[in-house]
């Protein structure tokens, strides 16, 4: 305290108090990086989206109809709306019965070229599972032990086993699943693995949660209150639910 009672002011040169200022404009950089690089990566991938669509469709569009013919300035995202319109008359006109015919007889002259056909069909299977309204495909999320006992990996539980795998891994009253196993930081790739339901710990976490905790090395966790996961892995059956994913916070 001063002589006449009032606190002590820091001086405008004192370290603990430039040492402060630093702090704050770290932190206030710190908060700007956040905002601003997810929304300048999400402008900047979806541009170059559009603009390799455009790139794609418009040299396929008739001069008469390009939209550049009747506008002194470029449209960007011109092509990406053809592109849709293009999609959604194709599947209406195969809606047909008439559409239907000519699209079976178009794959009949596929399935007559040997390295195509394969291609083909591989392709409209993969199409089929992602884009269908009735896949069931990466709906649940899981935790198994892999690659060893005692260490856990995040999965996207698939589907059932089926065909061959299923003759050979399924036993009566204990069915084997496909699980999806992602990497980080990149989940599109990964390995696939056929395992027992009762060796899985199906979470309640969503797929996306998931996703974002995979791409982050475990950076972001989705909140969830419950026990912890070491209480699951020690003491409960295995294939009932973990409760929670971090640790309580200390009293």
């Amino acid at each position: 305290m001063n002589p006449i009672g009032n606190p002590q002011h820091t001086a405008p040169g004192d370290p603990a108090r430039r040492h402060g200022a630093m702090h704050r404009l770290r932190n206030y950089f710190v908060t700007g990086l956040v905002i601003a690089a997810p929304l300048f990566l999400t402008v900047y991938i979806t541009w170059t989206f559009v603009q390799w669509i455009d790139y794609l469709v418009e040299p396929l569009i008739p001069p008469i109809y390009r939209l550049d013919r009747y506008v002194s300035i470029p449209v960007p995202g011109f092509g990406l709306v053809v592109a849709l319109v293009f999609i959604t008359l194709l599947g209406f006109m195969t809606a047909n019965l008439v559409g239907s015919r000519l699209l079976a007889f178009g794959e009949s002259l596929l399935d007559r070229m040997p390295l195509v056909r394969n291609l083909y069909r591989g392709l409209k299977q993969i199409f089929e599972t992602v884009v269908s309204r009735r896949a069931s495909a990466f709906q649940k999320v899981a935790l198994v032990e892999y690659p060893r006992k005692g260490l856990w990996s995040i999965v996207f539980i698939a589907t059932e086993t089926r065909g061959e795998v299923e003759h050979h891994l399924s036993e009566p009253g204990d069915e084997t699943v496909g699980v999806f196993l992602p990497t980080t930081p990149n989940p599109t790739s990964g390995y696939l693995l056929f395992v027992k339901r009762r060796d899985l710990v199906v979470l309640d976490m969503t797929v996306e949660d998931a996703a974002k905790m995979v791409i982050s090395a475990g950076l972001v966790t989705p909140a969830f209150a419950g026990g912890r996961l070491s209480d699951q892995a020690a003491g409960a059956k295995p294939g009932s639910k973990v409760e929670r994913l971090t640790p309580p916070s200390a009293a």
